[in-house]
């Protein structure tokens, strides 16, 4: 069954680039922005972890934590950080499970081939750690400061 507002959003232990593992659970008290992206380094996802770049401050202003998450690896991850200058944490989801759990894991299509890939979903998880808001398959450009208005 589907992820819905007002749900426990699953917990879940994910290595950054540093290697290090955070747990979701963890962060439990703070509001969490968590986006699921399909590919470091690819135009749309560049825009978009370069949109949260952006709105860093604000996100830190407002006490809330953001989270990438994609199938690519730490080394591919680390690529992508220094060359964007990403201040939040990319997570390693190598195979898609978080992914899977979170309804943005699937059979995709893109020129006419199919094949398993990560939709470009992003989920807000209130303080107590439940589902705040689901925003599913979205555009890449204004997409980070159109969740800041709503967090407001």
């Amino acid at each position: 069954m589907a992820l819905q507002i007002g749900d426990i959003a699953p917990d879940f232990s994910l290595s950054d680039t540093n290697d290090s593992l955070v747990r979701l659970s963890d962060l439990k008290g703070k509001r969490v922005v968590l986006f699921f992206y399909p590919r470091d380094n690819t135009p749309g996802c560049t825009k978009e972890a370069c949109g949260f770049r952006d709105a860093y401050a604000d996100y830190q202003a407002q006490d809330v934590v953001v989270l990438g998450i994609s199938t690519d690896d730490a080394k591919s991850h680390a690529k992508f950080v220094t060359k964007y200058d990403l201040p939040f944490s990319l997570l390693c989801d190598e195979g898609g499970k978080v992914a899977e759990t979170y309804d943005s894991y699937g059979l995709k299509k893109f020129m006419g081939k199919e094949y398993l890939g990560i939709s470009r979903n992003t989920f807000v998880i209130s303080a107590d750690g439940t589902i705040e808001t689901i925003y599913k398959k979205v555009k890449p450009d204004a997409h980070a400061t159109q969740i800041l208005s709503d967090l407001a």
